[in-house]
């Protein structure tokens, strides 16, 4: 699914427009990633939080040549299903068939 898709998806169950709901949308995600950059997390009751994760230097290994490479700490957002919504994926993909 693509933005477009979740636009036209909003914009039919609201009412709104689909210009409405794309600057909604767009507003939504810079408001998550603003709030990521100065360190803040983000959490959304019965869907889930977004946050700053930090990951651990490692060395790995180049696919091509074999060659050992460092990869520094760095710092990824991350987000966290709530449980409510880990369920509902769980029972959804169950009677799919995966």
């Amino acid at each position: 699914m693509t933005k477009a898709d979740i636009v036209d998806r909003i914009a039919t169950g609201t009412g709104l427009t689909k210009v409405e709901t794309e600057a909604v949308l767009q507003g939504f995600i810079s408001t998550v990633i603003e709030a990521l950059l100065e360190g803040d997390r983000v959490e959304l009751r019965g869907f889930g939080s977004f946050r700053v994760q930090q990951r651990a230097p490692r060395t790995t290994l180049n696919p091509r040549t074999g060659e050992p490479i460092a990869v520094e700490m760095r710092y990824v957002p991350a987000f966290r299903p709530s449980k409510d919504f880990r369920e509902k994926v769980d029972e959804a993909a169950k009677k799919r068939g995966g």
